[in-house]
């Protein structure tokens, strides 16, 4: 026992499914490590997540005597199992193993941190006993537990395991596994039964955002990760280089795209001391307020470095100085500048704001040596708006009939919020499909068990037509159901508008050497031959964002309005671009 490391965990239970467990021990003695096999830890893709596998080389499968399927030991601060599945290509070679974050968090390790991996014996699960971890009514019934197995067949777990579960149309539920029989390494199959136990307390619910809650951002994320992982964990690097490393990190972009997402996941990710304050927080009625509360916040920050400081909504407390009436916006922002010059004093704090008005930020904090770096979000393209639909549905019942690319292809102009609630909203179409108002009653059981639900095609193109892109509801962004097989005749020139309009979207590679697409249409006609018609049946066939300019939303009265407004107007556009922008009477704005 000299060379062995125990833990131990006391753990009672009176349940009649498993024997009683009174304490658990296992042992990693010196001998059972030296035949295990250390790997880099590395996230794994996003329709690998919650699936309990490790993604890692042939050769070091082979190295382990095993085979694709078979259960590994994945040791860390602590210990958790997972089932072998291959790894890509390009990451061949790496001594790499890619796992979730529930299966990190399990081991207590972190992406680019060490594992011991060695093969785990086989076995089935015939018991689980669950208990909830988050503080909720929720209670599973019968039919409920037939679900959870359902959804949890196939994993490997072992007692002290955390896993979560998706409720139809809600949020995820966070259980500790607490029980297995057999004790060890066990695959939850159908033939698995299920006990819930109800806790002595209730932690708080797992709702940290990890890296693969991140989809279509990967060249925005590597650049963040950049910026504060390297400097607050590695700081000697800069020492040796004879460089200061980055103080700040601005995150710009519209409303929707993910900047208070990436924050939250650095904070769930790099373990960090996270502070996050939203601007209008920090505004404090009486005067001297405001500057005491922001320099608590930092020297809080300094106490427990290293520390990230995340302030939502910057514009709202250092707005442009030259345009602000009141003093008090004034002593903020140059209190900000001032702890922000204060690099020593600070130690190793990195500041991140976010905003969708940068323009609005006093020019002296967007200097390198305050924000070193401005990173712009935008709205996705098809690529991301496919990663984005993934992890939004990965844990949605979805009918065969659902095609997630046409989907992507579609969804033009949306942020990762806007597919969210696209999500949501076809969930909810989904319920009303099978559970119709009328048909509820006053039973408080569901009248279909939740395991035979699924999201259909249709669910989605119902919510489609209820959900806009975030960029454009300012406007009256109208979704065409004309087709141009609507309009009569000029064949011709329906020919020469798809030809300028769909085909540099659908046929990229045909613009790629040297020729340049339109950028602008002028129809003229008669009044009555079909212009607005035309336009209307052009946006419906492509599926583009349709939004009509009158000369009502671009006059005014006041000078430089006009011009403003139709500045508005063509930056919304480009956020939610593709789109077509159709000025009706444009002789009456010319």
């Amino acid at each position: 026992m000299t060379n062995e490391k125990r833990r131990v965990t006391k753990q009672s239970y009176d349940g009649p499914t498993i024997s009683p467990i009174m304490e658990r021990v296992f042992f990693m003695s010196d001998e059972s490590m030296s035949n295990a096999m250390e790997l880099k830890v590395a996230e794994i893709f996003i329709e690998d997540v919650s699936k309990g596998l490790a993604r890692f080389d042939p050769d070091d499968v082979k190295a382990l005597g095993a085979v694709l399927g078979d259960v590994v030991e994945i040791i860390g601060e602590k210990k958790t199992i997972a089932r072998i599945s291959g790894i890509f290509p390009e990451h061949l070679g790496k001594k790499l193993v890619q796992i979730d974050r529930n299966t990190r968090d399990n081991a207590g390790v972190q992406i680019g941190g060490t594992v011991q991996i060695k093969k785990a014996p086989r076995q089935t699960a015939t018991a689980i006993v669950l208990t909830p971890l988050d503080s909720g009514n929720w209670w599973p019934d019968e039919n409920e537990l037939g679900y959870i197995g359902k959804i949890l067949q196939g994993l490997a777990v072992i007692s002290g395991d955390k896993v979560n579960i998706p409720l139809f149309g809600g949020k995820d539920r966070f259980f500790s596994v607490d029980g297995t029989s057999p004790s060890g390494p066990v695959i939850i199959n159908q033939q698995t039964k299920f006990k819930v136990n109800k806790p002595d307390y209730t932690e708080a619910a797992d709702s940290r955002i990890s890296y693969e809650d991140i989809g279509g951002l990967e060249r925005e994320l590597r650049s963040v990760r950049e910026m504060v992982e390297i400097p607050l964990r590695y700081g000697e690097i800069f020492d040796r280089l004879g460089i200061t490393a980055p103080k700040g990190l601005l995150l710009y972009g519209p409303p929707g795209t993910g900047k208070t997402l990436i924050a939250r996941a650095i904070a769930g990710e790099a373990k960090l001391n996270f502070i996050r304050i939203n601007g209008p927080e920090i505004i404090q009625k009486y005067y001297g307020d405001s500057e005491a509360r922001l320099r608590e916040i930092f020297e809080e920050a300094t106490r427990k470095a290293p520390s990230v400081i995340f302030i939502d909504e910057i514009d709202a407390i250092a707005p442009k100085r030259a345009e602000v009436v009141g003093d008090v916006e004034k002593r903020v922002v140059a209190q900000l500048l001032a702890l922000m010059d204060g690099m020593v004093s600070r130690g190793h704090v990195l500041v991140i704001g976010a905003t969708n008005v940068p323009e609005m930020i006093d020019p002296a904090l967007r200097r390198p040596g305050r924000f070193d770096r401005e990173i712009g979000l935008s709205a996705p393209n098809a690529e991301g708006r496919l990663a984005i639909l993934k992890i939004h549905s990965r844990r949605m019942p979805l009918a065969p009939d659902v095609d997630i690319e046409q989907i992507a292809q579609i969804t033009h102009g949306f942020v990762g919020a806007d597919i969210e609630a696209l999500c949501k909203e076809a969930g909810m179409a989904a319920v009303r499909r099978y559970l119709p108002v009328g048909a509820i009653g006053n039973s408080d059981r569901l009248p279909v068990t939740p395991e035979h639900m699924q999201v259909s095609r249709e669910d989605f193109l119902t919510a489609l037509r209820e959900v806009e892109p975030t960029a454009t509801r300012q406007f009256f962004n109208e979704r065409s159901t004309l087709k141009l097989s609507d309009v009569g005749g000029l064949a011709r020139i329906k020919e020469t508008l798809i030809s300028i309009v769909d085909w540099p979207l659908k046929y990229p590679e045909l613009f790629t050497l040297g020729k340049v697409s339109s950028r602008g249409i002028l129809l003229s006609g008669p009044s009555g031959t079909g212009k607005t018609l035309m336009v209307k049946a052009l946006g419906g066939e492509t599926g583009l964002n349709f939004i009509p300019i009158g000369s009502s939303m671009l006059f005014s009265k006041w000078l430089g309005e006009s011009e403003k407004a139709l500045h508005e107007i063509f930056k919304k556009a480009k956020q939610s671009a593709p789109t077509i922008l159709f000025f009706d009477e444009i002789y009456a704005i010319h």
